[in-house]
Formats: structure tokens, sequence, C-alpha cells
């Protein structure tokens, strides 16, 4: 199943519009409303989430857990 992914805003009557999808055409699909306050705040999310896989590039800790 294709995920797909979308960034909207909301127009002044509370409404969205989303691009054409042919080819989904008769299909169910779910649609999960996830209000955004900035755009920096996503950017500071995907950093911070990012910088956390630092942790695992550890030459130390690949060594012993080689060796269990």
């Amino acid at each position: 199943m294709e995920a797909l992914k979308f960034y909207v805003k909301i127009g002044e009557e509370g409404r969205i519009e989303l691009p054409e999808l042919g080819k989904l055409k008769g299909r169910r699909a779910e649609i999960i409303i996830l209000p955004l306050e900035e755009e920096e705040d996503i950017e500071d999310l995907l950093m911070a989430s990012e910088s956390s896989l630092d942790f695992w590039d550890n030459p130390i800790d690949d060594e012993i857990w080689n060796d269990v």
C-alpha cells in the first residue's frame, strides 16, 4: 500500500483542497488532520530526530555488540 502525504493550508471557510488522485478513483482512504503551527516547528523536529542517530554510530559499541 502506497501512503501519500500532502501539506495543505486550511482555507478561510475551513476547507482543504487536495490534488487530483485519479489513480485511486473509487477506493476508500483515511484522512488524518495534523494541525501544524509553523514551518520551523517541522524543521526543528526533523533535525532533532536526525541528530539522535549519531548515537548508533559508535565503533566501541559496535565492537562490544558484535562479540555478544
